[in-house]
């Protein structure tokens, strides 16, 4: 019985952490996808992260701002046309990740 539980219970811990366990993917990776992601948001338009910042362009001190999650939502907003993130979702977090990463 213990070992059908911890399966169990380490999936819920996914889940509810936004991590995803199944793909065995980073948080920097998704974070990657979701930077190139189009449809970031709800956008009404094609434009991505990418599009203005591609390579890490213009990103180079935005790990260390503390309103990071600021300066994405704004972003999203006016550039893209889509809604703010939560700025403790797993989405932000993964989106944060890789931005720092291009730092490094």
């Amino acid at each position: 019985m213990e070992k059908r539980i911890l399966p169990a219970a380490v999936l819920v811990i996914c889940l509810t952490a936004g991590i995803a366990c199944a793909a065995g993917k980073s948080s920097e990776e998704i974070g990657r996808e979701i930077f190139n992601d189009p449809q970031l948001g709800g956008s009404k338009n094609e434009s991505s992260c990418s599009s203005c910042h591609a390579g890490g362009k213009g990103l180079e001190n935005a790990a260390a701002n503390k309103k990071l999650s600021k300066l994405i939502n704004n972003c999203l907003v006016s550039r893209m046309e889509g809604e703010k993130m939560d700025g403790r979702t797993a989405t932000m977090r993964s989106l944060k990740m890789y931005i720092a990463s291009l730092t490094n």
